[in-house]
């Protein structure tokens, strides 16, 4: 399956894509890569955190203190032990 791709005209300042170029160079990779992975990262990051705010609001405080806090079990194994 063959993926789909757009173009985009991305401004960047002269500064900022001469740093680009330079990270891709000696990354073995072409400033589109660098620019598309970076892109990937921060939309990534962004989602995670999408994520656990969502999940973080349907959270039960109360009831995992209990279950932490709950007897019973058995012990950890030695190599299972905080050091």
């Amino acid at each position: 399956m063959k993926k789909q791709t757009v173009t985009y005209p991305l401004r960047l300042p002269a500064s900022l894509k001469a740093a680009v170029a330079e990270i891709s160079k000696e990354d073995g990779t072409s400033i589109n890569q660098f620019v598309a992975t970076a892109v990937a990262e921060k939309v990534s990051a962004m989602k995670t955190a999408e994520f656990f705010t969502s999940r973080r609001a349907k959270a039960d405080i109360k009831a995992a203190r209990r279950i932490l806090r709950r007897k019973g079990g058995q012990p950890p194994e030695p190599e299972d032990r905080l050091r």
